[in-house]
């Protein structure tokens, strides 16, 4: 009798030794630190078509994870290993595997920055948009392409550059090509305030239209106090039926970036974009204008100046005439101060 109580009490002291040790084992499976243990917070990014063994390969191959089995039994019973969200995630040092197992259950994603700006064209678009998130150049551009055949308000190849306003935007990196286009369109809409849609009206023009006279402006002066001066000359010449001439708009439509000074020849290219030879607006921008370019046009300066020549100075500033013989004036002085700087230059080089 007594040897059968020394058993029970050994098996029972033995059980609960286990017992202990079991639970101190759980809980540390679930709340101790287990991720980056001692390191630096890190990102991981977590493909769309990422499987649980993948993920599993890449927490340990890239020391995410300090123990790989306590990881894998503690996300399996909590079902994750069939719940796997894309996405780009921030471990966080000495996190818990039931810590980081929740945030990436939940999907709860850090988001990346999407900033563009300063471009000429809607090919480029694409590669600037793409450059942090999951999706493909060729999944932007189709998704694009599929909002031009389709929307409602006016967008087109031309003038499609004009949703998207520059600027640093946040999203989460598996955004797909139609949530991505979808978020731009948001975007547009957002920038377009009452107030600015009431200002374009007011000089009768759209808010496509003010783009593209936007990036006229914005193609015609570095000078950002300037703007609003050469958006007024630029909207007298509308409202006057007088052809824009725009220079930069010639280079557009020759499609050589690289002209520096516009001759006559070009002034007979036959396009739309030809402001010399076709009065009115081009068809679209002819890069993407920056939000204060369109504000220049939306706050232009009311003057009676209808044409402009570059200073005499070089300051990148520009002259401004009311007249014709003004405005020859003013071109005949830069004219002399080019010549005299270009006799200057010569005589340096053969020195």
């Amino acid at each position: 009798m007594m040897k059968r109580r020394n058993i029970f009490v050994i098996f029972i002291l033995v059980f609960t030794i286990l017992l202990s040790s079991f639970s101190f084992y759980v809980y540390q499976m679930i709340y101790s630190p287990n991720f980056l243990v001692d390191k630096e917070d890190r990102v991981i990014i977590i493909e769309s078509d990422e499987t649980f063994k993948s993920l599993q390969d890449k927490l340990y191959d890239l020391n995410y994870v300090q123990d790989l089995v306590s990881f894998s039994f503690l996300a399996k019973l909590m079902n994750y290993d069939t719940q796997i969200k894309s996405g780009r995630y921030l471990i966080k040092a000495n996190m818990s595997n039931l810590q980081a197992i929740r945030m990436l259950r939940a999907g709860l994603q850090q988001p990346v920055n999407v900033t563009f700006n300063n471009l000429r064209l809607k090919e480029e678009l694409a590669g600037r948009l793409t450059r942090n998130v999951e999706i493909t150049s060729e999944d932007f551009n189709k998704a694009l392409k599929h909002y031009v055949e389709t929307n409602k308000e006016g967008f087109n190849e031309n003038n499609i550059i004009s949703m998207f306003i520059p600027n640093t935007y946040q999203v989460y990196y598996d955004i797909s090509g139609e949530d991505l286009v979808e978020r731009m369109h948001s975007e547009y809409e957002r920038f377009w305030s009452d107030e600015r849609k009431q200002k374009a009206k007011n000089i009768g023009l759209t808010p496509l239209e003010v783009s593209t006279l936007a990036s006229i402006v914005q193609a015609e002066s570095i000078k950002k106090d300037e703007s609003p001066r050469i958006a007024g000359l630029y909207i007298n010449r509308l409202q006057k039926g007088i052809a824009l001439q725009a220079d930069p708009t010639l280079v557009f439509a020759s499609g050589d970036f690289t002209i520096k000074r516009v001759l006559n020849i070009h002034k007979e290219i036959d396009s739309p974009y030809n402001t010399y030879k076709y009065p009115g607006l081009p068809p679209g921008p002819i890069n993407m204008p920056f939000i204060h370019s369109i504000d220049a046009v939306l706050n232009y300066e009311d003057h009676n100046y209808v044409y402009m020549c570059a200073r005499e100075d070089f300051s990148g500033y520009h002259n401004f005439a009311s007249n014709y013989n003004e405005h020859l004036r003013n071109a005949a002085r830069y004219q002399k101060q080019l010549t005299i700087e270009q006799r200057k230059a010569r005589m340096n080089n053969s020195n």
